[in-house]
């Protein structure tokens, strides 16, 4: 196992040498073979390659979705890759916010409702102070006048801006983003893509962002390609 290397305070994620394979006997496939990477405050990196790449792998393994069957993840030079479930948990709830192709925003409840989601589970903040805080943010995103739509209710596009609200909520230090804008038209994707940078740099937080869309990963700071599970140059 590999311990802690003196690094700057900027790095807030880093993995070393990720190896992930999916499946069983003779269907095993070698999907991460010794993935390394780092992710700095108010740098929005991008993941780009072909499709079965493992662009997406790398992310939910740094997500804490899943585990590598090799190698090290650290957040804030605390390891997770070898952490408890209820470990895993929690840093993913205070740490890490996600935003996904697909909005998964909850149906029934309102806009303001589905950001204040990450807040009760994480449960620091009083019922007023996680109002006034998604209020705030819903604010950021365009949707100050909506708080109280439901998800139904909302475009596309508009779902889309409350999950990135939602994925705010806990102030975390560490943006994922799985194709966030792979689902939208090109007038929306670019305002997504925007708010979501522009957000999270003057937070200070990184963003890791695996895309298809070239015009995305081009306004990148750092676009790290993958091919056949690995980073290349």
């Amino acid at each position: 196992m590999s311990s802690p290397k003196p690094n700057s305070t900027d790095v807030v994620l880093r993995c070393e040498g990720l190896q992930r394979y999916l499946g069983q006997g003779e269907g095993r496939v070698h999907v991460l073979r010794g993935v390394s990477f780092e992710a700095r405050k108010s740098n929005v990196t991008a993941i780009v390659g072909p499709s079965g790449c493992g662009k997406s792998t790398t992310l939910y393994l740094l997500g804490l979705l899943d585990q590598p069957d090799g190698g090290s993840i650290w957040i804030r030079d605390q390891l997770m890759s070898n952490s408890s479930d209820i470990e895993r948990t929690a840093a993913r709830c205070e740490h890490i916010g996600f935003v996904f192709q697909f909005h998964f925003l909850m149906q029934e409840f309102s806009a303001l409702d589905n950001v204040m989601m990450p807040m009760r589970k994480l449960g620091r903040l009083s019922e007023e102070q996680m109002v006034d805080r998604a209020r705030g943010l819903l604010t950021d995103v365009g949707l100050g006048e909506k708080t109280h739509r439901l998800a139904t209710q909302l475009s596309g596009g508009e779902q889309q801006r409350v999950a990135i609200a939602r994925a705010l909520a806990n102030q975390p230090a560490i943006i994922l983003a799985d194709e966030p804008t792979g689902n939208l038209d090109v007038k929306n994707s670019a305002m997504v893509f925007d708010l979501l940078t522009r957000l999270a740099k003057e937070n200070g937080q990184a963003v890791v962002l695996v895309t298809h869309n070239p015009d995305i990963a081009n306004r990148c700071d750092e676009i790290k390609p993958m091919r056949d599970g690995e980073f290349v140059k």
